[in-house]
């Protein structure tokens, strides 16, 4: 079964000068896509991989396919990491964040220096390790399922994901992305991995 690219949560002009729809025309319609049909142009090569899960995929393979398919996960979970309404942690995420950090704008400064701080291309992230979250980052198209951790949030830090709206100043697009227009319910609903599961199965 071929890989198809998932539709977004929300409407394409629903975060305003935030995330541009122009932004979302070229990373989800554009680069999102062109991973998608990548993938299935290697997959449908080789028929070893055919039948294989996206995160089948992920674990077992290695240069282009796994640039593909980690980037088809990346991408497909960090769409669903955003959300055009403001929001706040709350009940047990919130309960971490505040024993391990103080306050969820601590846990964002955090982020936003592991975002502005990745050097080139890549992602940063915060992991669920047993009962602590680890703020951590993957170059390129590496993700954390390859490393099987456990993802609550992922943020991307490739130039395409802000350069329409911030140009080259990549930490006014952490700033304005991580304070205001992350989806904590998605965030929370990962604790269980209830929302890592639709990731794993995008496409």
């Amino acid at each position: 079964m071929a890989f198809t690219l998932p539709d977004l949560p929300y409407a394409k002009d629903a975060f305003g000068d935030l995330i541009s729809a122009e932004t979302f025309d070229y990373h989800h319609g554009k680069h999102h896509l062109a991973y998608v049909n990548k993938a299935n142009e290697l997959v449908a090569a080789d028929e070893s991989l055919q039948g294989k899960s996206l995160v089948e995929l992920i674990k077992s393979s290695k240069g282009g396919l796994f640039n593909q398919v980690g980037q088809i996960w990346n991408h497909s979970f960090y769409w669903q990491c955003l959300s055009p309404e403001k929001q706040e942690p709350s009940g047990k995420l919130k309960e971490l964040i505040d024993a391990q950090y103080g306050s969820t704008d601590a846990l964002v400064d955090k982020l936003k220096a592991e975002a502005v701080g990745h050097f080139a291309s890549g992602w940063a992230a915060l992991n669920l390790d047993g009962d602590k979250l680890v703020v951590t980052s993957y170059h390129d198209a590496d993700c954390p399922v390859a490393h099987d951790a456990k993802p609550l949030l992922i943020f991307d830090v490739w130039e395409h994901a802000y350069y329409i709206d911030y140009r080259n100043a990549r930490p006014n697009y952490a700033e304005e992305v991580l304070r205001n227009a992350i989806n904590w319910d998605f965030v929370a609903q990962n604790l269980d991995g209830e929302g890592a599961s639709r990731a794993d199965q995008a496409g």
